[in-house]
């Protein structure tokens, strides 16, 4: 069984790896919240706050290598969309 600190670790991780790819464009990405039932929250910044595609980047990409990593998370959410 992984700890909560252990699972915000691994997403933290993640977040790392996809932050790049976000930068790229001119937006970012930062971690808010594990919730209890495993759902991911998130910030977007910069470019990916107000582009249209940012709901699509944030479920079929950041999302998915999230779930693809930890598959004890559920979703990916972003608190500023």
């Amino acid at each position: 069984m992984t700890t909560k600190d252990e699972m915000i670790t691994k997403v933290n991780g993640v977040i790392d790896q996809v932050r790049p790819y976000l930068e790229a464009d001119g937006g970012s990405i930062s971690f808010v919240e594990l919730t209890e039932d495993n759902i991911v929250k998130v910030e977007l910044h910069g470019a990916c706050r107000s582009c249209p595609m940012s709901l699509m980047t944030l479920k079929n990409g950041v999302e998915a290598a999230m779930i693809k990593a930890i598959p004890d998370i559920k979703a990916v959410e972003a608190i500023n969309m």
